[in-house]
């Protein structure tokens, strides 16, 4: 039976994939890496530290990876005024809000990942909020559904996930838990 939802938020509460790019293309054309938009999506639920150490690996550069992530995220912060909602993915939270225990899990950081809760409304709607400070391991892997059904305290058989990334469905897959690819979705 059912008794948890546990919500991705970038691309699936919130429509941020378009403002994290434009983030992550103005900040590594600063550091002479050009990163193409099909490989930005490929990697969705990939934390920044590891991509851009991914990056400057490819491009035989040293990079301070701590210090370029926190460029990129203070670059998207400043494009949140842009932010918009995934309409029907926040409608289902909000149909389920005080029904059942619900968590976000995200690869994000928490700074960032609070402030499109807050942006969108929706902050206070979750039990929990797990996010990539919270785990060592990230999607694929499934630590970060785990841990959000762990602090719930429900076992992961009764979780369902709402993802939009090949990565987070596999991470969902991997816990043992149900799951709904929201691409399919009405936006």
């Amino acid at each position: 039976m059912l008794q948890a939802l546990i919500f991705d938020c970038d691309g699936t509460l919130t429509d941020s994939m378009p403002i994290h790019y434009r983030s992550w293309r103005a900040t590594m054309q600063l550091h002479g890496i050009d990163f193409a938009e099909d490989r930005f999506y490929a990697l969705g639920g990939v934390p920044s530290q590891k991509i851009i150490e991914m990056l400057a690996e490819e491009c035989h550069l040293t990079l301070d990876a701590a210090a370029v992530a926190d460029q990129k995220e203070q670059a998207f912060l400043q494009l949140l005024s842009e932010l918009k909602p995934i309409s029907s993915v926040l409608e289902e939270a909000r149909l389920h809000r005080g029904k059942l225990k619900m968590a976000v899990a995200s690869g994000g950081i928490r700074p960032v990942i609070l402030a499109q809760l807050e942006h969108t409304g929706c902050a206070d709607w979750f039990d929990t909020i797990v996010t990539a400070e919270d785990t060592t391991r990230h999607k694929p892997e499934p630590d970060v559904f785990l841990e959000a059904a762990r602090r719930m305290n429900v076992a992961p058989e009764f979780c369902r996930v709402y993802e939009d990334s090949d990565l987070g469905i596999e991470a969902a897959r991997r816990a043992g838990m149900e799951w709904v690819d929201v691409r399919a979705w009405q936006r």
